[in-house]
């Protein structure tokens, strides 16, 4: 029945990501496309899964990925994803911003065939820790890491409050924003194309994309549905695709 979850189809799930990623890692698909799964019937099924980019990221290997929510005139890429506000000025480290901007850096370059990709960088604090006053991580922990990767070329602009950064003034002339936390970033580019948008996992030596929505079990069986998001999702993936060396 549509929109009735089942964990028995679990496993059949997990095995499908397992063979689109393993597919991906051979070189017999140029990149996956992934539809929203239902995390929690997931997990009462007995299978512990928080999330495709983390189950992706076990699958290839990898140490570590960013996420980035990109539409039309805007991507966005966070330092951390989903924390409870009180636990994110910890998790801001010299050493987590300097892996999350090297990725983004090179993905751009890579797979999005970006040659100097300028990037902006959001600040913590309200008006960036306005010199101090409002917090010093600005001061002890974002700039000077900021400093040390422009040395090598990278062309990265801030930290800038995220109340100036996100206007027409700032945003023309980037390539991408490195926000600090998911609540920084994403409202503004969900407003900005909600239904439009993709979700891109960066860091992984494979191409995914994917819908910007979630399962919408009240829609299913519907035929109201948008495929946007999906439409999206599909181009993008074979835009990077096409870009890669």
């Amino acid at each position: 029945m549509a929109g009735q979850l089942d964990k028995a189809n679990a496993a059949f799930v997990l095995e499908t990501l397992t063979r689109a990623g393993q597919g991906c890692l051979a070189g017999h698909f140029a990149g996956m496309i992934t539809a929203p799964v239902h995390k929690g019937v997931i997990n009462e099924s007995g299978i512990a899964f928080s999330g495709h980019t983390e189950f992706l990221a076990e699958l290839t290997h990898t140490a570590q990925v960013v996420m980035m929510l990109a539409t039309r005139g805007l991507r966005v890429a966070l330092v951390t994803t989903h924390l409870p506000l009180r636990d994110i000025a910890d998790a801001i480290t010299a050493e987590r911003i300097e892996r999350v901007t090297r990725i983004l850096h090179a993905d751009m370059r890579d797979k999005f065939g970006i040659a100097n990709p300028r990037i902006l960088v959001c600040g913590l604090n309200p008006h960036a820790g306005e010199g101090g006053h409002l917090g010093r991580e600005e001061i002890d922990i974002i700039e000077p890491t900021l400093a040390r990767l422009r040395t090598e070329g990278m062309d990265l602009r801030g930290p800038l409050p995220a109340d100036t950064l996100f206007t027409p003034k700032y945003l023309e002339h980037c390539d991408a924003v490195l926000a600090m936390y998911h609540d920084q970033g994403l409202p503004v580019l969900k407003y900005k194309g909600f239904g439009a948008a993709v979700n891109v996992t960066l860091g992984l030596p494979i191409i995914r994309t994917s819908v910007d929505h979630g399962t919408a079990l009240d829609l299913a069986g519907t035929g109201n549905v948008d495929t946007g998001s999906l439409r999206v999702a599909l181009e993008t993936a074979y835009q990077m695709a096409e870009n890669r060396p």
